[in-house]
């Protein structure tokens, strides 16, 4: 057989091979169509891919380098972490509002991306200064650097909020319905997808920190999200000046609210995502300073635990895909995402005795896989809940619970352990209680005790089922069947 007829022939058995793979192999493979094609999909994504990065340099790199090399005090950290976290109960309003927008233009959700995106940019573009003034290093008085810190800060998570909320309300408004599962799991995985890379170039970039270099990273930062997420909007929303005319009915949020929250136990669904979010976010701002003060590790090194973070919720959004795609009841996959979690906590809070980053990394792994799977479970539930023309609405319920759950979460961890750290490291707890770790092992007891708490919580709601009618808005409050 001549070489060429031979490649030919390999060609064709692989390709044979290739077409038998099905799509429960391929979780994204049945999501693209011809009206949105996947390189299409892919480019809307982008702007999960500029929050990812966001929540890599706020969460992972920006609390090690405050707390470590900028010597600033956890619970100071905490709240300034926290505070993107403030403008989350607005993610309700902003779905709505998105849901609802009127404009002559004919855009609902790109509106409310390009003014997020302008709020990151600028939060961004002045937070290092402000850091730097934060830090001390000033003639000025020290309520300056607080104050622009808290303002860069807030605008960045305004920015976040409103670029998420309506930038995953236009996805779910592209797809087909039967596809806004894996449309959202993609989603999420591009989230974690920016988590990760941007956690190793900022890891790389800072290896050799200096005032100068942190400059750079963050306002470089700035520019590529604004070019990331113009690129992501280019001609993805369609102009429908009929859908959005002023003259047009346009809901209260009151009354879009009380349909929502009407119909299938939508207050514990929300209270088991905040729960269920806490438990796994008083951590956020001690994982790199555990790393660092206990455990030895170099910046870089716990920069990298991030990226660890992400690479666990990537298994995790997998393994959610294809377990909801063979119809696995949300609520259950939410569940085993909390039993992961008490196994991840636990791993960390041995790495300190036994002195392993190793076991730390492993822990670290889990929870990004445990915390994926209730995200996805809780998400799609709560999608579940929306009827027509309210997806916004329920995107920004679940984001608003989950977001203010994280940041009070965030704050609460960084307050405990600064409190617990200053008793034990004084004797006041006993002799064995004498050392730094009491704070961080303290917090990460507590968060096992929340993941109990939600276990409970969401043990009704997994049999839950909801009557199978589907209503209009000013009608009475039933819902389409559960999934």
């Amino acid at each position: 057989m001549k070489p060429a007829a031979a490649i030919s022939s390999v060609n064709a058995k692989l390709a044979r091979q290739w077409g038998r793979v099905g799509t429960q192999f391929l979780p994204f493979a049945d999501v693209v169509s011809e009206e949105l094609p996947l390189a299409r999909l892919l480019r809307l994504s982008l702007f999960q891919v500029t929050v990812g990065m966001a929540v890599a340099l706020l969460i992972g790199t920006l609390n090690r380098v405050m707390i470590v090399e900028l010597g600033l005090s956890a619970w100071l950290v905490a709240v300034m972490v926290a505070l993107p976290l403030v403008f989350a109960p607005m993610r309700t309003v902003i779905g709505h509002r998105s849901d609802n927008h009127r404009s002559a233009l004919g855009w609902r959700r790109v509106p409310y991306i390009l003014f997020g995106t302008l709020m990151q940019f600028g939060g961004l573009a002045i937070m290092p200064f402000a850091l730097i003034l934060l830090s001390g290093d000033t003639q000025g008085p020290p309520i300056v650097g607080q104050l622009g810190a808290a303002l860069a800060f807030l605008m960045v998570g305004i920015g976040l909020h409103t670029v998420q909320t309506a930038g995953l309300a236009l996805a779910t408004d592209l797809a087909p319905k039967k596809a806004h599962t894996q449309v959202v799991v993609l989603m999420c995985v591009m989230l974690l997808v920016g988590i990760i890379v941007s956690s190793v170039i900022f890891g790389l970039l800072l290896a050799h920190f200096s005032e100068i270099l942190l400059i750079q990273v963050i306002q470089g930062t700035a520019a590529v999200t604004m070019i990331l997420n113009f690129v992501a909007l280019w001609k993805q929303e369609a102009r429908d000046p009929n859908r959005t005319r002023n003259d047009k009915p346009k809901p209260a949020f009151a009354e879009s609210w009380r349909a929502f929250a009407a119909g299938g136990n939508a207050p514990r669904r929300l209270l088991t995502v905040a729960l269920g979010t806490a438990a796994f976010s008083m951590e956020d701002i001690l994982l790199e300073p555990y790393g660092g003060q206990i455990l030895h590790l170099s910046v870089s090194s716990t920069t990298a635990l991030t990226a660890l973070l992400a690479v666990g919720g990537l298994a995790g959004f997998a393994v959610a895909a294809r377990a909801l795609s063979r119809e696995m009841e949300p609520y259950a996959l939410a569940a085993l995402g909390l039993l992961a979690g008490i196994i991840a906590f636990s791993a960390v809070i041995f790495a300190e005795p036994f002195q392993s980053a190793t076991l730390f990394g492993l822990g670290t792994t889990l929870i990004g896989f445990g915390a994926a799977l209730f995200s996805v479970g809780t998400l799609m539930a709560t999608i579940g809940l929306a009827r027509e023309g309210q997806t916004g609405l329920a995107l920004g319920a679940w984001g608003a619970a989950e977001a203010l759950a994280a940041g009070l979460a965030i704050a609460t961890g960084g307050i405990l352990r600064d409190i617990v750290s200053y008793y034990a490291v004084q004797g006041s707890l006993g002799e064995a209680l004498t050392n730094q770790a009491t704070g961080y092992s303290v917090v990460y007891h507590v968060e096992i005790l929340l993941l109990f708490i939600t276990l409970v919580a969401i043990g009704p709601l997994v049999r839950y089922r909801r009557p199978a009618v589907t209503t209009t808005l000013s009608s009475a409050p039933t819902l389409s069947p559960a999934r």
